[in-house]
């Protein structure tokens, strides 16, 4: 009857309309979700990698002037944190800083004027003296660090610097931030495995859905065409 009159039914939807949906909504996911894991691991990664890694560093004696294109170093085997030197800055996270200084050969940790390298981390400290537990620092064989590349960290981490400075009598004119660990390296290579993890979880959660959304369409039109 709708023919007679010249009306026409609604066109059905059909694959194409689908496959065009469901590629607009993975490559939308894809970007946004993609973007999100370079920024957070891969960029890093290649930040670090870009630069050079320096070995046998003496804190008291290494000016940070002929590092600043280090992004690993491995301190001297005597070369501790000195937590009793810690402080913490506080905007929202607490921005914790402690210097790295030398342990003489009698076991105890040397004072020191002006310290270069100071050891970093977030919402590892308190106000209690030498109570300081970022990264590997209660790990006796721990001599490596990872240095802070992102500028927002470090401007803070400045901060709490300067409270040191004020509060224990001490310069850093050069500061150079660095996450305490007992391997610079494999900190390092954890973004790009954090990244390759997520990269992987993020095809197979595709896959999973899509067949799941084609799988219900089946169905869908199958049971459209018994109408």
């Amino acid at each position: 009857r709708r023919r007679a009159i010249g009306i026409t039914a609604p066109k059905a939807p059909t694959w194409f309309t689908f496959l065009n949906a469901s590629f607009l909504l993975s490559w939308t996911l894809g970007v946004i979700l993609g973007s999100q894991n370079f920024g957070l691991n891969m960029s890093p990664y290649f930040d670090y990698i870009g630069l050079n890694e320096y070995v046998d560093v003496n804190p008291s004696k290494q000016p940070p002037q002929e590092v600043m294109d280090g992004s690993r170093f491995q301190f001297v085997n005597n070369s501790v944190v000195d937590v009793r030197k810690a402080m913490g800055f506080r905007n929202l996270d607490t921005y914790c800083v402690a210097p790295i200084a030398l342990r003489s050969p009698q076991g105890l940790v040397e004072n020191a004027v002006n310290y270069n390298y100071w050891a970093v981390g977030l919402d590892c400290c308190s106000k209690a003296l030498g109570d300081f537990h970022c990264g590997d620092v209660d790990v006796p064989s721990a001599h490596d660090g990872l240095r802070v590349l992102r500028e927002d960290h470090r401007s803070f981490f400045r901060l709490a610097v300067q409270q040191a400075e004020a509060a224990y009598s001490v310069r850093a004119e050069h500061p150079v931030f660095v996450y305490w660990s007992r391997n610079a390296t494999a900190e390092m290579n954890f973004f790009q495995e954090e990244g390759y993890k997520y990269y992987l979880v993020g095809m197979l959660a595709h896959f999973g859905w899509q067949m799941l959304a084609v799988a219900v369409i089946s169905a869908a039109f199958s049971k459209a065409r018994h109408l």
